[in-house]
């Protein structure tokens, strides 16, 4: 894969001279190509097998204050002369714009960490097959009321990706990404219901085990068997830590540069206010090794480095990228492309403290419907999971929804469990809201 990088970065900056030579006046290119494979499985029989080989490249030229992009999947050099040409043509025809332009030279991670992520292994289809068949067989035989299967899969990905632009700028890593998955149905008493477990990383070995995978997903549905509505009331909330990130997710989009120069955030001018419990720490460390979400620079070759996201509930850092930073009359942040591996600060209680500090409410382990505002910070979203009376769970519960506006919920966080999510670049335990409406019968 060195002699691929090398190749890709030779590529990135043939362009980034052709660009010039054509008349831009700046240029960034991007470059990634993917080797992988991807296999599903139905009720022990193999559904379908995939190998993937893809590569494209990605340009922005820059003609004074007018910008314009292309793409090719075809990397012949006719291809990527025509890409380029194409780039320049659409620049001049846009209209000038004072913020466009790449990043400041001074913010390029000309020198960068290597942060292990590469971890390849042989593609072996054989073994990934017999993987999410071991992982459907070992669901089906944790109960006779699983009776059905939506499947199991593996994908392996090994990539590199390039990033150059007219700063003189490239740079490039490998990285490696896994993941396996089994989904089951159970039936009693003419209900029907569907968990899933997952695993992924950066290591293959590191995987759950199909046999443990496959368990987690038959013990996660029997719990959800006999499901049932509860009365309309205003409790307390727990959300699972598996869906406790998708809450910071809605977090991320309102302090992002987009959302806020557009004035269409709930947090808009927050920055430097309280927006969580004087209690609450959000960090972001972008060099973890072998993090999923580890970066050495991001989507515009800024440099990443560690950042207090929020200290004592105060919001330090809005997530700006080089555009929506000048639209602000701020700096980058380095968040083009998306945030860097997020540590939620936890209040040290067990899943089973949690439970008792939600005494009597909502233990939510999904979330269905795209009822959330970022605007306003209305939050409005079907729900399933457990109903909870002084600290003990005493049934599933589902065809429910929650409501609150985000903002609320946000200042009323009352806990975050220690035992903590890591499959995704939000490491978080469950969070514990203290009320919020639950419509039901």
């Amino acid at each position: 894969m060195q002699q691929q990088l090398a190749e890709i970065q030779s590529i990135v900056e043939d362009v980034l001279k052709l660009a010039k030579d054509k008349g831009a006046t700046q240029a960034e290119a991007s470059m990634s190509k993917i080797e992988g494979i991807a296999v599903s499985s139905r009720l022990k029989e193999v559904e379908t097998v995939e190998f993937t080989n893809d590569g494209g490249l990605g340009i922005t030229v820059y003609k004074g204050n007018k910008k314009g992009s292309a793409s090719t999947a075809d990397l012949s050099p006719q291809a990527l002369t025509l890409t380029v040409e194409k780039a320049i043509e659409i620049a001049k025809h846009t209209s000038d714009d004072d913020c466009s332009g790449l990043a400041e030279k001074e913010l390029m991670a000309f020198e960068y960490p290597d942060l292990d992520l590469f971890h390849p292994i042989e593609l072996d289809t054989e073994q990934a097959i017999q993987q999410v068949i071991a992982a459907e067989a070992s669901a089906l035989d944790v109960d006779s009321r699983i009776t059905n299967s939506d499947g199991a899969s593996y994908n392996a990905n090994l990539g590199a990706k390039v990033y150059g632009n007219s700063h003189g700028m490239l740079a490039g890593y490998n990285s490696s990404r896994y993941n396996m998955s089994c989904v089951v149905i159970g039936e009693q008493d003419g209900d029907m219901q569907r968990d899933y477990s997952y695993s992924v990383s950066r290591q293959a070995n590191l995987l759950t085990s199909p046999e443990q995978l496959g368990q987690e997903a038959a013990q996660f549905t029997l719990d959800r068997l006999g499901a049932r509505k509860v009365k309309t009331c205003k409790v307390p909330v727990l959300f699972d830590r598996e869906i406790a990130a998708g809450l910071f997710g809605h977090f991320i989009s309102a302090i992002s540069g987009g959302s806020l120069y557009r004035k269409s955030s709930f947090l808009l001018d927050k920055l430097e206010q309280q927006v969580l419990p004087s209690w609450f720490n959000i960090s972001e460390r972008p060099h973890i090794l072998k993090g999923l979400a580890s970066s050495p620079f991001d989507h515009e070759g800024v440099r990443t480095q560690d950042l207090k996201v929020v200290s004592q509930g105060i919001l330090n850092s809005y997530l700006l990228t080089s555009y929506s930073a000048r639209k602000l009359k701020m700096n980058t942040t380095g968040h083009a492309g998306g945030i860097h591996n997020w540590f939620i600060q936890h209040t040290g209680e067990t899943d089973k403290e949690m439970l008792a500090k939600l005494g009597t409410g909502l233990l939510v382990t999904e979330l269905m419907g795209q009822g959330v505002n970022i605007v306003t910070g209305d939050y409005s979203r079907g729900a399933a999971g457990f109903w909870v009376e002084n600290g003990v769970i005493q049934y599933p519960v589902h065809e429910i929804t929650i409501a609150g506006n985000l903002a609320d919920m946000l200042m009323n966080i009352v806990a975050i469990g220690a035992e903590q999510e890591t499959r995704g670049s939000i490491q978080t335990g469950s969070v514990l809201i203290e009320n919020m409406q639950v419509a039901g019968e």
